[in-house]
């Protein structure tokens, strides 16, 4: 009994800051592990009608980790890996930092309005999706500088600048503050939060993911004999199936925020032959689309099926950072709760 109960009694002892450390770490993990399919879905997102039609194969995660290969080496399948990183550690305990705020907060003024000692109410889903809703336009605001910055090394100067000359392509820094200095040289200040307002439709990703979650998960306990637990292959399967749903619906506005990010050629056709700043990269773009412009643009060149260019990288790196995430995520709560142990007797001794 001892044995079963231990990862038990390991998680429920996490505290919230060490549960946002295990899922900030497992988050890490799973990223890193399929990172150069996120660099390849991010070269496919941003290829502009132009260049597919000149490609003699298809544009597919395949090809595209095969062409990176071949130009770029290996070092090309991990561009802006530091950067992503960094994003992604940031993201999540940003998240949740703003998401137990804003939930304390809450339960704190639904608790004044109760009789004195009274237990608040648990929260409706809604309300949890609306609070978790939130929290990610929060932790957009003071994280999507640096995901600005990594979509800019993935996509690569050799791609952003096609026009550039090849001489000078050897005495190009494209290390993280570079960038940032060549994004601000660029836009000003507001280009590190280019794809802002797109990014803040996406917060409904995860809800509608939760929520198709949640419905199928009520289905399947009352059509089967099951004690209120699915197994951890279902619980995967209907994890998977509804991440793909929810990145169908909201699909569009993943790729408008990507090419908005990385100024594609799409996005700024009219003042530039390859993504950011112009022919010299030094020009200032004349306009800025937001993501309608951008998908109605879209439509008018590539029709519907453009809105879903690279749909089915984004889903194969979803679901295969899901499974590792599934698997690792007991593993990674064990770890930060060892991380929070040993930072607590460090802290005491001094």
């Amino acid at each position: 009994m001892s044995t079963q109960s231990q990862p038990a009694k390991q998680a429920q002892q996490l505290t919230p800051f060490a549960s946002a450390l295990a899922g900030a770490l497992g988050a890490c993990f799973s990223n890193a592990v399929v990172y150069p399919l996120d660099v390849a879905k991010t070269r496919i997102q941003v290829t502009s009608s132009a260049a597919r039609g000149k490609r003699k194969d298809d544009l597919s995660m395949l090809s595209m980790l095969l062409e990176i290969f071949k130009q770029e080496g290996i070092n090309g399948w991990y561009r802006g890996f530091a950067a992503t990183m960094l994003n992604t550690f940031s993201m999540q305990y940003a998240y949740f930092f703003f998401y137990s705020f804003i939930r304390s907060s809450y339960i704190k003024r639904m608790t004044l309005k109760l009789p004195p000692g009274s237990k608040p109410p648990a929260l409706s889903t809604a309300a949890e999706l609306s609070l978790g809703a939130a929290a990610g336009a929060l932790s957009q605001i003071f994280t999507i500088p640096v995901s600005v910055i990594a979509t800019r090394q993935q996509v690569g100067r050799s791609v952003r600048k096609s026009s550039q000359s090849s001489q000078d392509e050897g005495l190009v820094d494209e290390s993280l503050l570079a960038v940032a200095r060549e994004i601000i040289r660029e836009d000003g200040i507001t280009g590190l939060w280019l794809g802002i307002k797109p990014g803040m439709v996406l917060t409904v990703n995860p809800a509608i993911t939760y929520g198709v979650y949640e419905r199928l998960k009520s289905l399947l306990l009352l059509a089967s004999s099951a004690n209120g637990k699915l197994t951890p292959g279902t619980s995967f399967l209907l994890g998977a199936f509804s991440k793909t749903l929810a990145t169908i619906v909201t699909y569009p506005y993943i790729m408008a925020k990507v090419r908005i990010q990385a100024r594609s050629t799409d996005t700024d056709a009219s003042e530039s032959n390859g993504l950011p700043g112009g022919q010299n990269g030094n020009t200032k773009p004349k306009a800025k689309q937001g993501a309608l412009s951008l998908l109605l643009r879209v439509l008018r060149k590539e029709g519907f099926v453009g809105w879903y260019q690279g749909m089915s990288a984004q889903i194969i790196k979803a679901v295969l950072s899901q499974a590792l995430l599934f698997v690792s995520k007991e593993q990674f709560e064990h770890w930060a709760l060892a991380i929070m142990v040993l930072f607590a007797k460090f802290t005491s001794r001094s």
